[in-house]
């Protein structure tokens, strides 16, 4: 079914940035960094548990302007498996239930507009909400909708949510992730996002707690009008822990619509990065959201021209305002592989690498669901619910075509049990992966004893373990300065296609101080080879029928495994290296939409699409 690949090579990768697990202190003193990179225990084998850490409600500000108006609660409901009402009239199930879930509905005007509707006494005296309230009442979605966006970044008092009308709100929105915790069967997280956006420029977080409600409703969540600076989140993150002994983590997301802000080489205050500055993002960052709704984050054709797969479903028009172009030297900035790479520089010159992150995915879905399968996306918006005439639409919050919407993606995690703490600590020793909306199984491992054959045993994943590190983990030179050898192994979602081949993608730190990437093919489907003239890999094949908007799984195939050593192993060079998981060509959601709906599309759209997973690194340090 499979053939493993050791010589050839296609195109290239980018540069990891660094984690940490217990340091209180984040400002640590340099005999305490050896804190910083260390990984939380594992304490058993683990379990897959699937979720999504960034989903919005209607208590989200711009989701209700926009007709959303499902609620935290209905949110809850349907990622455990329970049929809820659309937006748009459409009875709506998954056809799997999720694992875990975050409401993460934006910290600026969190619960406001609902409240407006709702003429809460709580409301009384506020000028704006009576300004917001008329423009309701006229049925003015658009302004309300403009009002909002002017609003969230400024910090002017009369522009601001009254606290004890905050803090009330936040105390209900906890409780509600609380009513559906539910441990050993599903994890409902207290969430929220961090909205800022300097310049039209995205620099948003969501923040997820470990805590319950009693715990996270000690401090009411640090919005953009607070400060739009990350190293302003990070500081009320880590007054949060010290005040109350609770745990918390931000997740950077859309580096893409960044316009180079994303991972820039300068910090907000316009100095350049230093190691506080790598030491705080290392520390409450672990994870990255590499794929959602808004593009695929992973890399870019112009910055992995060798890569085959590099262009895909890719936002680089703009901010996400777009109110300012696209240049191409803001791009490096922007993608995690690139991300990656110039974390191994930064930590070359500061000593600790802060873009050292796991990689999630998850959806940003503003409808109160999560929907991931190309054959039941169900948009941003409610504006962009599955209707005949949406794709011949613009989005509601921007001047793009809807058909550029991405269904993607989630959050895969590796945890002992499926628990607040359980899953929480997963996600901060980064063993973790992204998904593009597709329900991929991988496993990735990196050490120096595997053997070919391990990968083949019933117990492989105790056998990782054993000899080596998780995805996520870190590698150090071995007493005889060998490779290191890397075993994966990855299977098709149960519900959907074949695997088209498994690529290993590594960054590394060159004598220059350079970074280079490179993507080596390590299992490939279909007996397939590459041509020993070019090195290429001829084309797993497609199986689409475009008409009717099926395929077949008679390419491809169902599992591919390998063990696999770098063959240009360098022991004095910082390196990282990722699984990436190619499925076969399948029917992308805007042909679902042509055949159930009869649905005008624009021929710019792209039919088909490739769904794919990406590990977190596994990074080598001299």
């Amino acid at each position: 079914m499979h053939r493993l690949i050791y010589g050839s090579i296609l195109a290239a990768l980018a540069i990891p940035a660094c984690w940490s697990a217990n340091a209180s202190d984040i400002d640590a003193s340099l005999a305490d960094q050896k804190m910083l990179y260390s990984t939380p225990i594992r304490e058993g084998l683990t379990n897959l548990y699937w979720g999504d850490l960034h989903l919005h409600s209607r208590l989200s500000a711009d989701a209700y302007s926009l007709q959303t108006r499902l609620t935290k609660e209905q949110a809850f409901e349907f990622a455990r498996g329970q049929t809820v009402q659309a937006d748009n009239g459409m009875p709506a199930r998954l056809r799997q239930p999720l694992d875990f879930l975050a409401v993460t509905d934006h910290a600026e005007y969190l619960g406001v507009y609902a409240q407006i509707e709702a003429n809460d006494p709580r409301l009384a005296g506020w000028a704006l909400a009576a300004e917001w309230r008329a423009l309701m009442i006229k049925g003015d979605m658009t302004n309300l909708a403009l009002g909002f966006a002017n609003a969230i970044q400024t910090s002017e008092p009369e522009y601001l949510t009254p606290e004890s009308l905050r803090s009330s709100i936040w105390s209900e929105a906890s409780a509600v992730a609380d009513k559906y915790n539910e441990p050993g069967l599903f994890t409902a997280f207290v969430g929220y996002e961090w909205t800022s956006m300097i310049t039209g420029d995205n620099l948003h977080r969501v923040v997820i707690f470990k805590d319950g409600a009693d715990i996270a409703t000690q401090q009411t969540p640090f919005s953009a009008q607070h400060s739009n600076d990350p190293e302003d989140l990070w500081d009320a993150l880590a007054d949060y822990e010290k005040r109350t002994g609770g745990e918390v983590l931000a997740i950077a997301h859309n580096g893409n619509v960044s316009n180079g802000r994303m991972f820039s080489p300068s910090r907000e205050n316009g100095l350049p990065l230093d190691a506080s500055y790598a030491r705080k993002r290392a520390r409450w960052e672990p994870v990255y959201e590499t794929t959602q709704i808004k593009g695929d984050g992973e890399t870019h054709p112009y910055l992995s021209p060798g890569d085959e797969f590099a262009d895909f479903e890719t936002w680089d028009e703009g901010n996400i305002s777009l109110t300012a172009d696209k240049k191409p030297k803001m791009l490096q900035y922007e993608y995690t592989r690139s991300a990656l790479r110039e974390g191994l520089r930064h930590e070359a010159n500061l000593g600790t690498n802060p873009f050292k992150f796991g990689l999630i995915g998850s959806t940003d879905s503003h409808t109160g669901m999560a929907t991931t399968y190309e054959d039941n996306f169900f948009g941003k918006f409610a504006h962009d619910e599955p209707s005949a005439e949406r794709t011949e639409k613009l989005m509601a919050d921007q001047l793009q075509e809807i058909w550029k919407l991405v269904s993607s993606g989630l959050a895969a995690v590796w945890s002992e049990e499926n628990t607040r703490e359980s899953l929480f600590r997963a996600i901060k020793r980064r063993e973790v992966y992204a998904t593009s909306g597709t329900r991929i199984q991988l496993r990735f491992f990196g050490g120096w004893e595997y053997l070919e054959t391990d990968v083949l045993q019933a117990d492989f994943a105790s056998i990782g373990y054993a000899k080596g590190v998780p995805m996520g983990g870190d590698l150090t030179r071995s007493q005889d300065s060998k490779a290191p050898r890397f075993m994966v192994a990855a299977s098709r979602d149960p519900h959907g296609a074949n695997l088209d081949r498994v690529q290993i993608i590594k960054g590394w730190l060159n004598t220059s101080g350079e970074t280079q990437e490179q993507v080596f093919d390590v299992a490939l489907s279909d007996d397939r080879s590459a041509n020993w003239i070019t090195g290429k890999i001829p084309p797993v094949g497609n199986s689409i029928n475009t008409a009717n908007a099926t395929y077949s799984n008679s390419i491809g195939a169902a599992e591919l495994t390998a063990v696999w050593s770098d063959p240009d192993f360098d022991p004095e060079q910082r390196a990282f290296y990722y699984a990436r998981v190619i499925q076969i060509p399948t029917p992308r959601w805007t042909a679902y939409d042509r055949k159930y709906f009869g649905a005008v599309i624009d021929p710019k759209a792209p039919d088909t699409v490739q769904d794919r997973a990406y590990s977190s690194p596994i990074w080598y340090t001299p």
